[in-house]
């Protein structure tokens, strides 16, 4: 419910409850700022009792019963009754309170002033900043430590308590007496309970006889000491329950905060319901739009699933010979690059393959074909036509868009140029391998990573490693570590990045198994044409036994 009805309803429930009664509400609802009509019996299932404190009686209740809304005043039966005779009473009692009587407080269970008598000021004052009219916070140095744990024992143990002795600090001195307080708690009649009364008396401090000296004398030192120990101890006192008050203050406002946002998270929840309300209605009217605009589909669907076969296995859009066979191998269509390797014309459609001549040396056709409709696995090889042409040959089952078996396509890839390219790098590699075989320098190829991709014999003779051992192992860790040398390492590792190359680096080296050889090494980079891997060449000239070294530095 809004704020506003809220205001209306709630003093309302209040009226009509008996005395004690227990509202429900919703999950969703709360009682807001009416903490003075109902107090929480259990708040998870929004169960709220009764007020009956003479606050929630003083309240206006108004009644939607016609166009013109009456203000009930709340009252007890009681108040109906009462005559001149009661209100004479009244006022002579309320003249006694404001004379005669002791300084007295009427409080409800929160602590908050529901009523004061004369002289009150001696005992409370108003705290700095906001207007607050708790006795808690009012109540002067020297009775706040106590008053709090007083009036706690007596609403829970349900019984008078009162607190001798005490001294009040008024405008930074204590007063010369001494101050009694008695709290007590109210449970008839209807009316009242649920309140205190805290009543305040000053007594005055005994004076001491003239005979009585040589007591005082005797007792002097004894109660020094006694007064110590009690001044350490109700200064202890005085901080903890200092604390404990000030921790109370700042829950009870953290508190309220927190029941305000409820109260404001609880409006929002409600909007955000009645635009789920909305947004609920709006998603089926386009739950409806969506199935129509589905059925609209669906028919344009089976009127493109025909045209879908044809362009699913491009026709005429491509420049590959294909060829369609039905799962009777008899002609279907096919693009006028097939021409080229079997002799078909026009009218040939519907025609068996194995009527057609053609330019093939590959007399497995049929066969294959068969096999893939039974098998429905696709199959590739390479085959030759009788004027030199390499095609890769492709069998594929042809499959509708309903995922039925409707024949075979046939496809033939013009691989002649590949051919020929693969048999010119077959000769070359050869070539090259001859060459590298030929050499007597041991030679080692290294990739960018500095692993070995291949090695010439010299090379597994010279450094007495085998090939299984050495092709695709890192050269740094080729025979236990052997070959890895900073200098040499360095070298290497800038010839791809730097594109340098390296030309008679003379290097010596103690090898385990062929002991200390001198050797002279040449390195360079080597990039292969239509690829971007990078290789590098690195030749070593053993030159351990030659003449030339004692030539060399």
């Amino acid at each position: 419910m809004s704020s506003g009805t809220q205001k209306k309803l709630m003093p309302l429930f209040h009226y009509s409850l008996n005395p004690g009664g227990i509202l429900l509400l919703g999950s969703s609802e709360s009682i807001g700022s009416f903490m003075d009509l109902f107090s929480p019996r259990d708040n998870k299932w929004k169960l709220f009792e009764r007020r009956e404190d003479h606050i929630a009686r003083k309240s206006l209740v108004e009644f939607p019963t016609s166009a013109h809304p009456h203000l009930v005043q709340m009252h007890e039966a009681e108040t109906e009754n009462r005559g001149s005779n009661a209100s004479i009473i009244e006022m002579a009692q309320t003249n006694i309170l404001q004379t005669i009587a002791p300084p007295v407080v009427l409080i409800n269970d929160q602590g908050d002033i529901l009523y004061l008598t004369r002289q009150t000021g001696k005992y409370l004052e108003p705290p700095v900043g906001k207007a607050n009219l708790n006795i808690y916070a009012m109540a002067r140095e020297g009775v706040r430590e106590v008053l709090g744990v007083a009036i706690r024992e007596a609403k829970t143990e349900k019984r008078k308590v009162t607190i001798e002795g005490l001294k009040v600090l008024g405008n930074g001195s204590s007063q010369n007496t001494n101050l009694t307080i008695t709290i007590t708690p109210f449970d008839k009649p209807d009316v009242m309970r649920g309140l205190m009364m805290v009543l305040f008396e000053d007594v005055a401090t005994p004076s001491v006889e003239a005979g009585d000296t040589n007591f005082k004398s005797r007792s002097t030192s004894r109660l020094k000491v006694i007064n110590e120990e009690l001044e350490k101890e109700l200064q202890y006192t005085k901080e903890h329950l200092q604390t404990i008050i000030e921790e109370m203050e700042t829950s009870q406002e953290e508190l309220k905060s927190a029941n305000e946002e409820l109260q404001s998270t609880n409006e929002e929840l409600q909007s955000t319901n009645e635009e789920m309300v909305t947004s609920k209605e709006e998603l089926q009217s386009l739950n409806e739009e969506l199935i129509t605009l589905n059925a609209e589909l669906q028919s344009k669907n089976e009127a493109l699933s025909e045209t879908s076969d044809d362009l699913k296995n491009l026709l005429n859009s491509t420049q590959v010979a294909t060829l369609f066979l039905d799962n009777n191998l008899k002609i279907k269509r096919f693009t006028p690059y097939v021409t080229k390797i079997i002799n078909l014309i026009q009218s040939d459609m519907g025609r068996p393959i194995t009527d057609i001549v053609s330019n093939l040396q590959y007399d497995s056709l049929v066969k294959d074909a068969n096999e893939v409709l039974k098998t429905l696995v696709s199959k590739e090889t390479k085959v030759q036509t009788s004027d030199g042409g390499s095609y890769q040959l492709q069998i594929i089952p042809y499959r509708t868009v309903d995922n039925i078996i409707d024949g075979v396509v046939i496809t033939f890839t013009d691989i002649t140029d590949f051919r020929k390219m693969a048999e010119r790098m077959t000769e070359r590699t050869e070539y090259a391998e001859g060459i590298i075989r030929t050499v007597r320098e041991p030679l080692v190829v290294l990739n960018s990573e500095m692993k070995i991709i291949s090695a010439n014999p010299s090379f597994y003779r010279t450094f007495h490693v085998a090939p299984e051992d050495t092709e695709g192992t890192t050269l740094y860790n080729l025979g236990n570590g052997q070959w890895n040398i900073p200098a040499m390492r360095q070298l290497l590792e800038e010839i791809l990045p730097q594109n340098t190359q390296i030309e008679g680096f003379l290097m010596e080296h103690e090898f385990p198994i062929v002991g200390k050889r001198r050797m002279l090494l040449n390195a360079r980079r080597i990039a292969q044409k239509g690829s971007r891997k990078e290789l590098i060449l690195l030749a070593i000239e053993d030159i351990t036994d030659s003449k030339e070294q004692s030539q060399i530095p």
